[in-house]
């Protein structure tokens, strides 16, 4: 049958809609093969735990009464009340050795008295616990039981933003439910969340996910579906996901040691927006500034000094300070590794010594002395004790005492802060201080590096402004 269009202007209409309806047949993937190949390796996995022995019960508001905020998710149980003779929790896991090796997520199993498993095949089984990290959120599970069904693992670093994923868990207990959706970013840095680089997407993702496999379009786990952003406690386009090369190192270790050994440089970093970009003589903001270095630590030993800006690590660009924590955790210690960092506006290269990641150390606060000087910035300092030093990690530096209304105050310096050094020189006593900062040029931008509450941070002074 011949078709024929006399209206010219109908012509590209005509041709929009049927193209537009081969592209939809043609890109949409059919995702049931992975479905029916892939689900007997995934697996339901419940805890029990006893009355006081609940780490995650609590008193307060209904989970849908929580304001928006990165969560991990447990199953439909979790909300419960201090008291009650024993709690459950629900999540997902999925099968990587036929002997009975299995992968979850550590806040599903954490505090259980016991855990349970679910195969495809109905057969409940009681795990052990071989080693969890709440670092980055994972644990080894082990089942006795032979010829298990396994998944094929991928690669995340293959992974590209826009590519389809699915998902198989039970959501609120709903067992192998599948979602799907695409990459919305890699590399994505959460809250409190150091040492893992996640995979954000936009597949639905709800209580009862946790641990369950990311797949790709050939049926290859790809990611460990950890947690959302959310304002109702359940789906809201925003999912993350653990990259499976992230994961399979932390499972090698605690499958061999039942811990893990993270690398370490021993600074405390921040981010370099515009302002301290141009302080810093940065032509564009990037890289991770420097605010501390910890006596003894790795960084020190390599001379690496605060006001450094890091900006490649080990041949990998930096460009957020966020993205350094990540490639750092994943080196052995002892691992020799090359750093470029920006000192003064000067590039150069740094060889360190990886060490290992210790426990977390308290900052105390400090006592007062004696000596005040206000200076042209209008804001009262005087001298550290010897002790104080020691408490701040500082070699020097001077004590805020007051701020008044002046070019501090703007820059934003507060009482009780530490100022260790003025345009990356360093002030080792009110001296020091009064002679850097009469040389300071009105109208420049220079960075002033502080200790807040324990904890170092560059901010940006203008004089005259």
């Amino acid at each position: 049958m011949k078709l024929i269009v006399k209206n010219s202007v109908l012509l590209p209409v005509l041709i929009f809609f049927l193209l537009a309806g081969r592209v939809s047949a043609v890109d949409l993937p059919d995702f049931t093969e992975l479905v029916e190949k892939s689900s007997p390796a995934v697996v339901n996995i419940s805890t029990v735990r006893k009355a006081g022995a609940n780490p995650h019960a609590f008193s307060g508001p209904e989970l849908e009464q929580i304001p928006e905020f990165f969560r991990h998710f447990f199953g439909d149980q979790m909300p419960r009340r201090r008291g009650q003779p024993e709690s459950q929790s629900m999540g997902s896991g999925f099968i990587v050795s036929d002997d009975g090796y299995i992968l979850t997520n550590n806040h599903v199993v954490a505090g259980a008295d016991e855990i349970f498993v679910r195969l495809s095949d109905r057969r409940q089984l009681a795990a052990e616990l071989i080693g969890a990290d709440a670092k980055s959120d994972l644990a080894v599970l082990k089942v006795e039981a032979e010829d298990l069904p396994t998944l094929k693992l991928g690669s995340s670093a293959d992974l590209k933003v826009g590519e389809w994923v699915l998902a198989i868990g039970s959501p609120f207990g709903f067992d192998y439910s599948v979602t799907a959706g695409i990459v919305s970013a890699k590399g994505r840095s959460l809250p409190n969340e150091n040492y893992v680089p996640f995979i954000q997407t936009d597949v639905a993702i709800n209580p009862g996910n946790s641990g369950g496999p990311l797949f790709n379009l050939d049926g290859e786990v790809i990611g460990i579906n950890s947690q959302i952003f959310t304002r109702s406690g359940g789906f809201m386009g925003l999912s993350f996901a653990i990259p499976i090369d992230v994961a399979m190192n932390v499972v090698d270790q605690l499958k061999t040691s039942g811990m893990v050994k993270r690398g370490w440089l021993g600074v405390l970093i921040q981010e370099v927006n515009k302002d301290l970009a141009d302080s810093f003589n940065l032509e564009m903001p990037r890289g991770a500034l420097v605010a501390q270095v910890m006596k003894g630590s790795p960084a020190d030993k390599a001379g690496l000094q605060p006001g450094d800006v890091i900006t490649e690590f080990n041949g990998t660009n930096i460009g957020l300070s966020s993205e350094l924590p990540h490639l750092v955790g994943r080196l052995k210690p002892g691992t020799k590794a090359r750093m470029e960092v920006v000192r003064q506006g000067k590039e150069r290269s740094i060889s360190v010594v990886v060490g290992e990641l210790p426990g977390d150390d308290e900052v105390v606060a400090s006592r007062p002395a004696n000596v005040v000087s206000k200076g042209k910035l209008n804001i009262e300092v005087r001298n550290l004790s010897d002790e104080e030093k020691d408490q701040f990690q500082v070699s020097g530096g001077v004590l805020v005492t007051n701020v008044m209304d002046g070019p501090g105050a703007k820059a934003g310096i507060r009482e009780n802060d530490v100022i260790s050094s003025i345009d990356n020189k360093a002030v080792k006593s009110v001296k020091d201080f009064n002679d850097l900062v009469e040389d300071l040029s009105e109208g420049k931008s220079v960075p002033v590096l502080i200790v807040r509450g324990g904890s170092p941070a560059f901010i940006v002074l203008k004089v005259g402004e």
